[in-house]
């Protein structure tokens, strides 16, 4: 088989085909049995937190919002289908007609999410609220998964800046562009995917590898050359050959005799190996008694939150950080367990019947019904503690006390 179709990410995809082949002998069983219209209503949720957390990071509806607002079957699309010998004639005319129009709600990116509860509600036609399942899904599991993994990456790197370094490392050149995107929703300050800062903004940070200093005679001629270019904004990484011995005295040695006589202050050294809590300390020693204790230090080489909370409570002086491949894949807990899954329909005079699915794993009975979702604050500090999930038409009492309890573990 010849694999000969080309598709440009800078140029733009159709991608109403990325469904679960499931999803179109459904929709063809869906028109002939006359249940292709009927209203129904579906939530995507997820049942349990990566990595032990304690909640996670809602990312993606963007890119949902993207691929509703441009489904349409191209002939190419229509006449593959009709090639398969799996569908009639009046199900491939549906589809080459099809213009989405079901209601979507989403919770906003950016805010903390957790289990059971609806993340995307999509109420509409069946054989259209059916159709979105997969692309829906893989789309919030992606980005939801690595928001959450640089939050908590975030969390324990405290105050200091991470940057998302994993484009090489990413599975896919779609994981790389929309994995940065979401690590930056969930609280990375900037991405080394040039891409990603053309299509979404989002600030895009490098300055050298070690190749740099490889291809010139010596490792003060390229710090040299470096700073001769980039006067400015001088980020050294001192690590290719020996830290203390080579790396931070080249370093200095280019501060003093190129950046400091041009009135130019150096912004920082980065290390990429070794013991990143005593190199960081006896760099920050030798800086400060040199005079640079406004440069910063950075570090990289496979980082996690586990290791910055380790190398931090050991006290190493770091100042920002590059995170890469156990960030850009959650290395730790690659998938992200969200499904979707069908909570109501309508009858024909539009009363909505609650739908459920009982399993033989009690974790995956569903939570039947047209839902509402609603924070919980406290008056006295304004802090969020609780989410509480009731039917659509349900009425609060907002001035007496709201009786909580989890839907699994009650």
């Amino acid at each position: 088989m010849e694999y000969t179709k080309n598709f440009n990410i800078r140029t733009g995809r159709n991608l109403t085909m990325l469904v679960d082949f499931y999803e179109l002998t459904m929709g063809n069983g869906y028109l002939h049995s006359d249940m292709g219209e009927r209203i129904a209503y579906f939530d995507m949720f997820f049942r349990r937190v990566p990595d032990g957390g304690g909640y996670c990071i809602m990312a993606g509806v963007q890119q949902v919002i993207e691929y509703l607002s441009n489904l349409k079957f191209s002939e190419d699309d229509i006449e593959y289908l009709r090639n398969k010998n799996a569908f009639s004639e009046e199900f491939l005319n549906y589809l080459k007609n099809f213009k989405f129009s079901c209601d979507v709600w989403a919770i906003p990116e950016g805010n903390p999410v957790f289990p059971n509860e609806p993340l995307v509600t999509v109420k509409g036609p069946a054989i259209q609220a059916q159709f979105v399942e997969t692309m829906i899904l893989l789309t919030i599991n992606h980005q939801t998964l690595i928001a959450t993994k640089a939050n908590r990456i975030c969390r324990a790197a405290g105050n200091r800046p991470v940057m998302e370094f994993g484009s090489r490392r990413a599975q896919g050149y779609d994981g790389a562009i929309y994995g940065a995107r979401a690590a930056v929703i969930g609280g990375c300050s900037s991405t080394a995917c040039t891409i990603s800062e053309e299509m979404f903004g989002i600030p895009a940070v490098g300055t050298m590898a070690h190749s740099w200093i490889q291809l010139f005679p010596t490792e003060y001629d390229a710090f040299k050359a470096w700073a001769d270019v980039y006067p400015d904004n001088c980020v050294l990484l001192i690590d290719t050959y020996n830290v203390l011995k080579s790396g931070l005295p080249n370093a200095i040695k280019v501060f003093n005799e190129i950046l400091l006589p041009n009135g130019f202050r150096p912004k920082g050294i980065r290390i990429d190996s070794g013991d990143i809590t005593y190199l960081t300390k006896k760099c920050r020693e030798i800086l400060d008694e040199a005079g640079f204790s406004d440069v910063q230090i950075v570090i990289s080489n496979s980082l996690d939150e586990f290791i910055i909370s380790d190398v931090l409570s050991q006290g190493a002086c770091i100042d920002s950080l590059g995170v890469g491949e156990r960030l850009i894949t959650a290395r730790s807990e690659p998938v992200f367990g969200g499904v979707y899954k069908l909570s109501a329909i309508e009858d024909p005079v539009g009363n909505i019947i609650p739908k459920i699915k009982i399993s033989e794993n009690e974790e995956k009975i569903t939570n039947p019904g047209f839902k509402n979702i609603y924070r919980i604050y406290t008056k006295k500090d304004n802090k969020a503690i609780a989410d509480l999930i009731t039917l659509r038409d349900e009425e609060l009492n907002l001035n007496e006390p709201i009786e909580i309890f989890d839907p699994v573990f009650t």
